[in-house]
């Protein structure tokens, strides 16, 4: 068995042109990762649609309903910063969907990959940022529903602080949320997590590496989680148009060995997202993203998962 990775074809759809959100490349780092070969054809795992229940259980169905039938008020629309369509509706679903399959692999072999996920802007009755419904939200309460976990732990490192995440776990002991993000970044307010560590503008690969060790180790050991969801956000490379800090793709790439030999290590198997990422060059982002697929494939390797 090889490193199960999740993709479907859903996750890009159409969006007008010259809008900044990059949505081809979850196609392309598809492409990438077959036409590179970190991965085989019969590695990767397709989602289904996931049932209403599911993303309900973390999202109101007033807003549910209201988006998936296109009757958001305008002013709720454009927080969100994609134009609603059909296409875009069912995208959403199957993202979800394959976070959650992507969580559900995780567990049966160790480490698990996804193509897509890290919607970790949206609130139970709003998205914001790109960010519609909150895949590691809604994997969460799948699995703890499910009896299938009893205790997650939310490692966001995306340049931008997971904030719909950590206000939809406020106050349920059961999910721990980290979040390591630029502190002079979007959003503008911040909400608590368990752990938020505010980083400074500018900040290169050993400081932030070095940050890193300090908590993460310490904080497996306190949560000591069934499971650990990792949205792999790669917005703090130093070219990315939205980021602010200074990382090199080295640096995102030990960043990923780092997270997963952690956690592996001591015996908690991740579930891994891809997060954000924004770029002028198209090529140059999905090979960032592809940095955690890279890492996943090698860590599985040694730990013969």
């Amino acid at each position: 068995m090889s490193l199960p990775v999740v993709y479907h074809p859903d996750y890009t759809t159409a969006l007008p042109e010259g809008h900044r959100f990059p949505m081809q490349k979850f196609r392309l780092l598809q492409e990438l990762l077959l036409r590179e070969r970190v991965i085989r054809p019969e590695q990767l795992h397709q989602p289904e649609l996931p049932p209403t229940t599911w993303i309900e259980a973390v999202h109101t169905p007033e807003y549910v309903s209201a988006y998936c039938e296109g009757s958001l008020e305008p002013k709720v629309q454009r927080r969100i910063g994609l134009p609603w369509s059909p296409e875009l509706v069912r995208r959403t679903c199957r993202a979800v969907g394959g976070t959650v399959l992507t969580a559900q692999l995780a567990l049966r072999y160790g480490l698990a990959c996804n193509t897509a996920g890290g919607t970790h802007h949206a609130f139970p009755s709003y998205g914001s940022g790109f960010c519609i419904f909150n895949d590691l939200a809604i994997a969460a309460q799948v699995l703890l529903g499910q009896g299938l976990v009893e205790r997650l732990l939310i490692v966001d490192l995306d340049v931008h602080q997971g904030d719909g995440t950590a206000w939809i776990f406020r106050s349920d002991a059961r999910v721990s949320t980290f979040s390591m993000h630029c502190e002079a970044n979007f959003p503008g307010t911040k909400q608590v997590s368990d752990l938020d560590i505010s980083l400074p503008v500018g900040l290169e690969d050993e400081a932030y590496l070095q940050t890193l060790a300090a908590h993460l180790p310490d904080l497996l050991t306190q949560v000591r989680p069934d499971l650990v969801l990792y949205d792999a956000g790669v917005d703090p490379h130093r070219e990315d148009l939205l980021g602010k800090l200074a990382l090199s793709d080295q640096g995102l790439f030990r960043r990923e060995m780092q997270v997963l030999d952690t956690c592996l290590k001591q015996g908690y198997p991740v579930a891994c997202v891809i997060g954000g990422g924004y770029s002028k060059e198209l090529s140059s982002l999905v090979y960032r993203h592809s940095l955690l697929h890279r890492a996943a494939s090698e860590v599985y390797r040694q730990y013969r998962l």
